[in-house]
């Protein structure tokens, strides 16, 4: 059973906003059907579910759609952290893969670990789901992200 994002929505009901307006101008997320399933101060979950988009030669979710993964939780995660009118970019970012799946889902929770006026730091998890709900750990990253003016 995945969580149900409009019960998340509900108790925290100005970050979920913020982070879904953003969250629905990612090109990539909207292409993969990626889902925002949790925002909290601090903390955002997506989720990805196994497809052929997302894979590699050999079945398996690609490294490049972890790591993409993992780099949008980690970001929303930290925007939830700065002021309003402000987004964040991607200054860098280190993975490991811990293990490869196919089938099932991906399950990317970012957190903040050190917020500061131009310069966040964050981690992600992105576990796999299996068809019957057995949760593996399957990357871990590390990220650093700069705030920057919103655009639009």
């Amino acid at each position: 059973m995945h969580p149900d994002p409009a019960a998340n929505a509900a108790e925290h009901p100005e970050l979920h906003r913020r982070v879904r307006e953003s969250f629905g101008r990612q090109g990539l997320m909207a292409h993969w059907s990626a889902e925002l399933v949790r925002v909290a101060p601090g903390l955002c979950e997506v989720a990805l579910d196994y497809s052929e988009r997302v894979t590699q030669q050999q079945g398996g979710f690609h490294g490049g759609a972890i790591g993409a993964l993992a780099d949008i939780a980690g970001g929303y995660a930290a925007l939830t952290v700065i002021p309003e009118g402000m987004e964040v970019t991607t200054v860098e970012y280190k993975i490991n893969f811990l293990s490869a799946h196919i089938g099932g889902r991906l399950l990317a929770t970012g957190r903040v670990l050190k917020a500061g006026k131009r310069i966040i730091v964050t981690t992600a998890e992105v576990e796999h789901i299996d068809d019957q709900g057995q949760r593996t750990a399957c990357a871990l990253m590390q990220q650093t992200l700069a705030s920057v003016a919103k655009r639009y």
